[in-house]
């Protein structure tokens, strides 16, 4: 035998079951999908995780919903009870008729259908003018977005203040709605949403005499319609559980919303008898919301991740 025939390429050896240096080749070990280290690993890694994140979600919803069933002797007392006695609807109907409930959710339904509108729109405007409009400074103004997503809106507040007051806003819905007409977030993600979509068909519309308001609402608006959806319904959420400006610009029971009318629930007496009452009134201001959530959520996880994976 030659030493040429005796060589055995790592090709012809992988191919024969030995390794090129002439070894049997060892099968490579799999766990089993049950075996105990696996479970281990998804159970510690994934299950508890998930477990605690949703407890903390869930257990102050939960007791909230539970306790706006129970009278003032279970809430405050020293033996603990998680199960309300009797599905009670009294703190219910004293939480809408203490306070005029019909006003606040009129007020709160204007200011969110008006506010989320014109800041969604304004956003998609913005959005397009960064990624399609050429202007000078249009890098140095989007920074200037960037740093606007980045400070508290809290440092606003007095800037905000003296500024609506001085209009003569206070106690009024558009004193609530202007402040937060502008939408860094909305801008920043339908932006880079925008900066993903082919350039292909701009150019076809733009070679059709499409202008850009034309590109906009026609072309670059249907295909981007999930991001645009979850920046309506972020805008929508926050819109609607919004308290600390609404409470700050409103002390007049006709011009407040939902959050801000609940501390008219609240009693004085230190029995603690309007805990119920109060919980009631928080159910009732989250369930909406919490409805249109569940019904729209889907497009949050489609916005967020359209343009995610190219290939």
């Amino acid at each position: 035998m030659s030493p040429d025939s005796a060589a055995i390429s790592p090709d012809s050896a992988a191919s024969a079951g030995y390794t090129p240096d002439g070894g049997p080749e060892v099968p490579l070990q799999r766990s089993r999908p049950f075996s105990r280290a696996n479970l281990i690993q998804t159970i510690a890694g994934g299950y508890v995780p998930l477990i605690l994140a949703t407890l903390v979600v869930v257990v102050p919803l939960l007791w909230m919903l539970l306790s706006s069933f129970k009278q003032p002797g279970e809430i405050v007392t020293t033996d603990l009870k998680i199960l309300p006695e009797s599905l009670n609807l009294d703190n219910y109907r004293t939480a809408m008729t203490t306070v005029p409930f019909g006003q606040f959710f009129l007020n709160s339904l204007i200011v969110t259908v008006v506010g989320s509108t014109i800041k969604v729109i304004l956003a998609i405007l913005t959005a397009y003018a960064l990624v399609f409009v050429r202007f000078p400074f249009k890098n140095v103004i989007f920074v200037l977005i960037l740093v606007a997503l980045m400070v508290p809106p809290q440092v606003s507040i007095l800037p905000n203040y003296i500024l609506i007051a001085g209009m003569g806003g206070k106690n009024t819905l558009w004193g609530i709605i202007l402040p937060g007409l502008g939408t860094a977030f909305g801008t920043f993600l339908l932006r880079q949403h925008f900066m993903t979509l082919p350039a292909s068909i701009l150019e076809a519309a733009e070679i059709d005499g499409a202008g850009h308001w034309r590109r906009l609402w026609q072309v670059v608006a249907p295909v981007s319609m999930p991001s645009i959806a979850t920046v309506a319904l972020v805008t929508v959420v926050s819109e609607w559980n919004d308290y600390i400006w609404p409470l700050i610009i409103t002390d007049r029971p006709e011009t407040m919303t939902l959050p801000v009318g609940l501390t008219l629930l609240q009693n004085s007496e230190g029995n603690g008898a309007g805990w119920g009452i109060l919980m009631a009134g928080a159910m009732l201001v989250i369930v909406p919301i919490l409805l249109v959530f569940a019904a729209l959520q889907r497009y949050i996880v489609a916005g967020l991740t359209q343009g995610s994976v190219t290939g």
